[in-house]
């Protein structure tokens, strides 16, 4: 899903979506026809997806999906509703409108618009089965939890309930608070056990043991008039295991310190800030979701670029597009692969599988490759190798964007692509350059983190007044936002309730963020670094 945002400001209460969906519609005996079709072409074709289920839905259900991150049922807060503002008025006003939306899940949902003609219900349904492939198969999204509608569904009746228990206003400000540092987790610890058992799963609300002996025994609420269920939800041998849970957090209380650093400031907040038991589980829920989109924010131009591919080879090789159709999918197709300033993901990562399948099937890697200086004799370069496509196939189930960029993105195509360098001098654009290694290191920067500063946790006593000290380095010249690294360092704050110090360290220069819960203070040492380059592409 590619979305132009645009910015405004909201209330809580001035944006709401309907409670209700309106009704889904009975899936069209045509495409039924095609989806069994485009279905058979994309097994005969060695894609392995778990199975999609499509369903019929109005432009207006479809953006309230959209806005809750592609879940039907998610818990309530504003900027849901901001977002489904936004995607209305672009749709109205023409703007954009959503082409295709499916969700990471077994079985995948994916979603299509009735008001599409029946072309761009195959390129959908092409495209939704390359992501299907994809979220299956690749190796960053292995750790992400296939039953995720019903988990969002329980998240929301978790923070409602809270909401009826502790008052909206009370709850919306916090989790307004831990949206802003939702990003601040560690994405390359998806395969790291952790000894702290995620607390989001299975929790309604916590309680106090009788005896005292414990202070977090997780119990889901039972209504008196159905207390013979309370031995069936709350499984006895369930809260042994969680009181030998707290028994071994206690132990560990003298040696906390040991783990850090620590990259994933959430999971840092949730053990050691002094937070109510309510506000600890609202962290955890967000932190549960921030890892599930992870990977989605790691491999987007891989992912789209893998989905592109393989709709434009299904209908355009394999009979799935007619002739009548032909120009009306050569737009829509064109649509989505144009870029305006930006990099598109779409059209980018298909161009990175289209060179791979080309350079793979004529043997154009290799030192022999490497070491050749004659033009023509790489013009005429075919060894008839013939393994483009189970290159493809590899790369797709083991790489992140970072690494696809770094390993297949190349000097010929950046050539192709007439990518270039740009900066803003006086409200114009100027090409900068438009030397490779520049155009790719700016790329790889922007990928890494998602473009997000890596912060870590360094010591919980800075100074010996209980200082939370978080550290982010980086060798390159770019300059943080101040007003966002004053947003993060004051929310951290909040939930910290302790003097928070934020260093932020770049080639050239040193920012020292204090809060201790008043304003931020912020000092500077070195000299002032070269603004960072952006870079972005054209087709001509």
């Amino acid at each position: 899903m590619n979305v132009l945002m645009q910015s405004r400001d909201f209330s809580a209460r001035e944006i709401e979506m309907l409670d209700k969906f309106n009704p889904v519609i009975k899936f069209p005996s045509i495409l039924k026809e095609w989806k069994h079709k485009i279905e058979e072409t994309a097994a005969d074709e060695k894609l392995t997806y778990f199975p999609i289920v499509f369903e019929m839905v109005d432009y207006d259900t479809l953006y309230q999906i959209a806005a809750r991150g592609g879940f039907p049922q998610r818990y309530p807060h504003w900027s849901f509703g901001q977002e489904y503002d936004t995607y209305i008025k672009q749709h109205k006003f023409a703007v954009m409108k959503i082409s295709e939306m499916i969700i990471n899940t077994d079985p995948c949902y994916a979603y299509l618009m009735t008001s599409n003609q029946v072309i761009d219900q195959k390129m959908v349904m092409a495209h939704a089965y390359g992501h299907a492939d994809f979220f299956k198969n690749n190796l960053w999204f292995l750790k992400t939890d296939r039953k995720m509608i019903g988990t969002c569904a329980t998240h929301g009746k978790i923070v409602e309930k809270y909401i009826d228990q502790y008052g909206e206003n009370v709850v919306e400000e916090f989790l307004d608070t831990c949206f802003s540092i939702q990003s601040l987790i560690d994405r390359h610890s998806l395969f790291i056990e952790r000894k702290t058992k995620d607390e989001s799963a299975n929790i309604i609300e916590k309680e106090k043991d009788p005896k005292n002996e414990y202070d977090d025994i997780l119990r889901f609420d039972v209504d008196p008039t159905d207390s013979y269920m309370d031995t069936f939800v709350n499984d006895p041998k369930s809260i042994k295991a969680e009181k030998e849970h707290a028994d071994n957090l206690k132990n560990e209380e003298e040696s906390r310190d040991h783990d850090l650093p620590e990259k994933d400031i959430l999971l840092f907040l949730i053990k050691r800030a002094p937070l109510k038991p309510w506000q600890r589980h609202i962290l955890s829920i967000i932190r549960n979701e921030a890892y599930y989109f992870a990977p989605q924010g790691m491999t987007k131009i891989m992912n789209e670029g893998w989905a592109s591919y393989w709709h434009s080879h299904i209908l355009t090789k394999k009979g799935i597009c007619e002739n009548s159709e032909l120009i009306d999918y050569a737009i829509h197709h064109s649509g989505t692969m144009g870029s305006s300033r930006t990099l598109n993901p779409y059209k980018l990562g298909m161009e990175i599988f289209l060179d791979i399948e080309e350079r793979w099937n004529k043997g154009q890697y290799g030192k022999d490759w490497d070491a050749c200086d004659d033009l023509d004799e790489k013009g005429n370069w075919d060894t008839k190798e013939g393994r483009g496509r189970e290159k493809m196939f590899e790369v797709s189930r083991l790489y992140n964007d970072v690494e696809f960029i770094d390993e297949f993105f190349t000097r010929d195509l950046a050539q192709k692509l007439k990518l270039y360098n740009w900066e803003k001098l006086h409200d114009l654009y100027y090409i900068k350059d438009r030397e490779f290694e520049n155009i790719k290191k700016n790329m790889l920067f922007g990928l890494s983190h998602s473009g997000i500063p890596n912060v870590s946790a360094i010591d919980a006593d800075y100074q010996g007044n209980g200082t939370l000290l978080l550290k982010h380095h980086t060798d390159s010249d770019y300059i943080f936002e101040k007003k966002d690294a004053k947003r993060v360092i004051e929310n951290i704050q909040r939930i910290w309730n302790k003097p928070v110090e934020l260093h932020l360290t770049n080639a050239n220069k040193k920012y020292i963020y204090k809060n201790s819960g008043a304003s931020t203070a912020i000092n500077t040492v070195g000299s002032e670094p070269t603004p960072q380059k952006r870079i972005y592409e054209t087709y001509y």
